[in-house]
Parts: C-alpha cells; structure tokens; sequence
C-alpha cells in the first residue's frame, strides 16, 4: 500500500508443522514484536501461512457441502426427510471423538489440526453415516415386512449389530498404526488417523444408542383435522330455521 515493507522469511524445522510455526509466530514472537516496533508498524504474514489459511477455509466449506450433498442424497434413496436426518445424527457425535482425540493426542505428543487432519474429518463423515443407513434401511424392510415398528427396531439391531461392530473394529485397528506407531513422517497422517479412531469409537457407540432411540418414536404427523363447528339451516332468503 505504498508503505516500505520488510519481509522476513521463517523456515521452521523438519519436526515442526507449518501450523504449530504459524503459531509460534504469532502467539509467542508477534506480540514481542509489537511491543518492540514503534507505532503504526503492522506484522502481517504471507506465504505458506496465507496459503494455509484459505486452505482451512476450504476444507470447511467442502465439509458443509459435502454433508448437504449427503442429506440430499439419502432423503432422495430414502423418499424421506426425517430418514435422512436420522442418518445424520451420528456426524455431531463422531466430529466431537475426533476433535477429543485429538485433544488427548495433545497430551502426549503435539499434534496441530493440519489439511490433512481437516480432510480426516471429511473422511470421517463419508465412514460413521454407511452404519447409520445400515440401521435405517432394516428397520424400514422389516416394517415393510408387518412387522410392529419396535419389533422392527429390535429385528434391524440384531441383524446389523454384527456386522457394524466388524466393521468399526477394522477401521479402528487399521488406523492405530498410522497414529501409534513413530517414524520419519509418521506426524504427517497422525492428525487424521486420530480423527478417524476418535470419531470412530464415539460414533460406534452412539449409533446403535442414538438411531434406535428415533427410530422407536413414533412418527410425526404433519396433517390435522378442523373440528366441525355446529352450524344452522337457512332457507332461500338466508333466514335460519331451526333443524
């Protein structure tokens, strides 16, 4: 902006992420140079550090479009808005074990939310949301079958309890590795192999607590009818007469 500028260029080292850098920068380094350089000098950072931040930023809005695109699509294979919200309850509780990993993982070994980690939680969302839609579709073929809905709802848990456990085990288990396990270049997937194990555990533990507890109540019904207020017979004139 016309002003005469002065760049300095930051390397972080080999063990250090450009997040955890950044944030050095400006949570340790930047206010010491406020209080060094005299008024009206502004620090602004450029480079890797702009370039990340539009990353996050895009990865947030992929994250929301990625769940709209989703609602979209199973309220179209399901014919039904509540059904598919119903399978979209298991991604607030699966987003929260990720981020609670990642917390604890904090505790024992620094662990930034990189691009990476972000893109975990997108992973993350496309694995806890098949269990759910398992559940669902079941219980609605057993309906379709006659079946009493709570009778329908106990029949889809124990066909599909088996199975949804396999499954999140291998996903868990296949994970460990990638976030336990040391070695050169083992911090950059360890942000979104936690994700996926936190997630994972969390929502493998409210799917077959939270979907069946919905899928119990019983529908809403959008429609009412008007009560029929007594009225009087008229004759040609528009005189009531009494019935």
């Amino acid at each position: 902006d016309g002003q005469r500028t002065l760049t300095l260029s930051v390397t972080p080292p080999e063990e250090m992420t450009v997040q955890e850098a950044l944030d050095t920068l400006r949570d340790t380094v930047g206010p010491r140079l406020k209080d060094i350089l005299p008024a009206g000098v502004s620090v602004q950072y450029r480079g890797t550090a702009d370039r990340l931040d539009e990353a996050f930023a895009q990865t947030g809005i992929n994250l929301i479009l990625a769940i709209t695109i989703l609602f979209f699509i199973l309220a179209a294979m399901f014919r039904s808005i509540g059904d598919s919200l119903l399978v979209l309850l298991v991604t607030p509780p699966a987003i929260a074990g990720g981020i609670i990993a990642l917390r604890i993982m904090n505790l024992f070994t620094p662990q930034s939310m990189d691009l990476l980690t972000m893109i975990g939680f997108i992973i993350l969302l496309g694995l806890v949301v098949n269990y759910s839609i398992l559940l669902v579709m079941q219980m609605r073929d057993e309906q379709k079958a006659g079946i009493e809905r709570q009778q329908a709802v106990a029949a889809a848990i124990r066909s599909r309890a088996r199975p949804l456990y396999l499954s999140t085990l291998t996903s868990i288990f296949g994970m460990l590795p990638l976030m336990l396990v040391p070695g050169v270049g083992s911090q950059i997937y360890r942000g979104l192999a936690t994700v996926i194990v936190g997630g994972m555990l969390v929502s493998g533990l409210f799917t077959l607590i939270l979907i069946p507890a919905f899928l119990r109540l019983p529908p809403i019904s959008l429609s009412w009818t008007k009560k029929r207020q007594p009225g009087r017979l008229v004759d040609n004139q528009g005189v009531p007469v009494d019935a």
